[in-house]
């Protein structure tokens, strides 16, 4: 990106315009991200960000998949839909322009932060990059970036009137919480690769409160990070697995991302722990692009969220904000305590049985839920 003559502004010009290119959806940010990290692998953030956006895409087909469009009238999942790629449109907005900023400054060997503000980035961020362009302190530049990104959505979509009648005081929203299908999840294979990958995440129990998205983001890095040779294996398998979108990516013997036939009228279980039952087709699970077109979203307003110096607290690890995964909980105990958490909770790591019962529930539910439904219309009768 660099010429001799080469203004300020025409760097902030570059920016800008490298960071809309890879902004058109879901999968062309993944990439971005796993690009990057894979160029600056001491920017810890930018693997944390890839991970928790292939999540995103998850959740954005699972709207066009076997079980939600059961549950919500085509309009309640555009907004659905609207309300996932706003958000994460804006993260992106705002933190691979500081990426692409840093690593302007890596190749330059130059102090570069004063060009934040003008790229729209919160004046929060000026001392972190500086600091880690010094001592190279990732723990402390991702919990930053943590913070600035959850911030920076929450002024303009969390508190947005639309997403929160909407979407986050939804019935459906809730449920996805109750049954566990808002984990954020990271796979990983051990030496066998056989089988399908292991799971390893948490669940975001009160997406609308800030703090619990900051220390939830906090605790998955600490997740992510901590065991070295975990680390290795969720990289590997990122490295190897394209995402395209749907859960195939992860667990191909339960979703497929090709629809056999046409959505059946009357919905039959399908599951048995994590295996289908004889005979009963796999969950559709689409491609993001099969299902979704790329979307036009308005500029980002130039507000700066950073007012309140308490926010440099949570710079600070805080305690741990995961339960020990070798707790005696089972995963029913587990949902329970997902149902009748409050904010400010400590956080609940997910395991793979946990995943797999969340599948249960909600295959159970759907099925009886329909069957008690067309019971009644048959009474009706």
């Amino acid at each position: 990106m660099s010429t001799a003559t080469e203004t300020a502004q025409d760097l902030i010009h570059k920016i800008r315009r490298f960071t809309a290119l890879a902004n058109r959806n879901n999968l062309t940010r993944t990439a971005a991200y796993l690009s990057f990290y894979r160029r600056h692998p001491e920017v810890d953030w930018a693997l944390l960000a890839h991970l928790v956006s292939r999540n995103g895409g998850w959740s954005m087909t699972d709207l066009r998949g076997d079980w939600l469009p059961r549950l919500l009238a085509d309009e309640k999942t555009v907004a659905f839909f609207a309300f996932l790629e706003r958000s994460n449109w804006l993260i992106f907005h705002d933190a691979y322009a500081q990426l692409l900023l840093y690593e302007r400054m890596k190749a330059d060997k130059r102090d570069l932060t004063h060009l934040l503000p003008p790229l729209g980035v919160s004046r929060f961020m000026i001392p972190l990059w500086q600091e880690f362009l010094s001592n190279g302190d990732a723990t402390r530049l991702t919990r930053g970036l943590i913070v600035n990104e959850q911030q920076y959505i929450h002024q303009r979509v969390v508190q947005q009137t639309f997403y929160r009648e909407e979407v986050l005081q939804s019935f459906p929203f809730l449920a996805q919480c109750i049954l566990s299908l808002n984990q954020v999840l990271f796979p990983y294979r051990d030496q066998d690769c056989s089988g399908p990958p292991k799971l390893i995440g948490i669940a975001i129990r009160h997406f609308s409160s800030v703090t619990e998205r900051i220390e939830a983001g906090k605790a998955l890095y600490t997740l992510l990070f901590s065991h070295r040779d975990t680390l290795q294996k969720i990289k590997t398998w990122a490295y190897q697995t394209p995402h395209t979108g749907s859960r195939a990516d992860f667990w191909p013997h339960l979703f497929t991302p090709v629809r056999a036939t046409g959505a059946a009228a009357v919905y039959t279980k399908r599951l048995s722990g994590d295996n289908l039952l004889a005979g009963q087709p796999k969950l559709y699970s689409p491609r993001l692009n099969d299902v979704w077109a790329d979307s036009e979203q308005p500029a980002a307003d130039g507000t700066d969220w950073y007012r309140d110096e308490k926010w440099l607290a949570y710079l600070d690890d805080h305690g741990d904000h995961v339960l020990d995964p070798g707790t005696p909980l089972t995963s029913l105990v587990k949902n329970i305590q997902l149902f009748f958490s409050k904010p400010g909770d400590p956080l609940l790591m997910m395991t793979q049985d946990d995943y797999v019962q969340g599948l249960n529930l909600t295959d159970a539910g759907i099925w009886l839920a329909e069957k008690l439904f067309h019971s009644e219309e048959k009474t009706d009768e």
